[in-house]
């Protein structure tokens, strides 16, 4: 699933709106051992474009 989710983000992020819709639903479908993998890879992929939203559903790790 893992996997997936990050096809369609990658599909869809040439919109904010579709960005985030997805993103929430991605974390819904998502493994709780899948999450630390998919937050690195999000920050990687789009914290530059993105990062508010990326801020605003993942938590912070300190």
């Amino acid at each position: 699933m893992l996997e997936y989710v990050k096809t369609i983000l990658q599909k869809v992020s040439f919109s904010r709106y579709l960005f985030e819709r997805e993103l929430k639903k991605g974390l819904r479908y998502l493994m709780p051992s899948e999450i630390e993998e998919f937050r690195d890879w999000c920050y990687e992929m789009f914290g530059r474009l993105y990062l508010p939203i990326l801020n605003r559903h993942f938590r912070p790790t300190y």
